[in-house]
C-alpha cells in the first residue's frame, strides 16, 4: 500500500511541476509576441499645441521620422492664398503647418529660414514655401502631412481624424 501511495504522490508532483512549467512557457511565449513598449509608444504621439510660438519651427518625432510643427502668425496667415490655406490645420483659434520633415525628393531634412518663411533642402536645392508646397524643383510633390487627429488643443499623430481624411480626399497629401 505504501508503494501505491508513493507512486501516486510522485505522479501528482510531476503533473504539478509540468503544469506550472507549461503555464510559464505559454506566458513567456505571449510576452515575446507582444510588441515592445517602445514600439507601442512610437505609434502615437500626443502634442499639446498651446505651447508653440508663432514662426518658430519645432521638430517633433513620430515613428522615428521628424515632424515639422510651425505655428502661423496672423501676418503669415494673411500672406497665404486660398489654395495654401487648405493645407493649414486649425486647432482652437491657432493655425499650424504640420508636415513630415523629409524632402519628397530623396528624404533629406530641409532647413527653415524664419526671415524668408521658407524651407531649403540642401541636398539638391529644392525649396518649399511656408505652407509646405514646392516652390523650386527637384522635389516631385509638397511636404507630406502625417496622419493626425485633433482632440481639443492636442494633436495626436498616428490617428486618422476627419481633418486628415479631408486632406487625403482633396489630394493635399499622400497616405504615409
Amino acid at each position: 500500500m505504501t508503494k501505491t501511495n508513493r507512486r501516486a504522490f510522485m505522479g501528482k508532483a510531476f503533473s504539478a511541476v509540468a503544469g506550472v512549467g507549461a503555464i510559464a512557457s505559454l506566458y513567456a511565449m505571449k510576452k515575446s509576441w507582444d510588441p515592445l513598449p517602445s514600439v507601442k509608444a512610437a505609434g502615437f504621439t500626443t502634442l499639446d499645441m498651446s505651447e508653440y510660438k508663432g514662426n518658430e519651427l519645432v521638430t517633433e518625432k513620430w515613428r522615428g521620422k521628424p515632424v515639422f510643427i510651425l505655428k502661423y502668425t496672423p501676418e503669415m496667415m494673411a500672406s497665404l492664398n486660398d489654395d495654401q490655406k487648405t493645407r493649414v490645420i486649425q486647432i482652437g483659434s491657432d493655425y499650424f503647418m504640420v508636415t513630415l520633415g523629409l524632402c519628397t525628393h530623396l528624404g533629406c531634412i530641409p532647413g527653415y529660414n524664419p526671415d524668408e518663411k521658407s524651407f531649403l533642402c540642401a541636398c539638391h536645392g529644392g525649396t518649399f514655401n511656408v505652407a509646405g508646397e514646392v516652390t523650386k524643383a527637384p522635389p516631385p510633390r509638397d511636404l507630406d502631412i502625417p496622419p493626425f487627429k485633433i482632440n481639443g488643443t492636442t494633436l495626436v499623430l498616428g490617428e486618422e481624424g476627419d481633418e486628415y481624411k479631408k486632406l487625403l480626399e482633396d489630394g493635399k497629401t499622400l497616405r504615409v
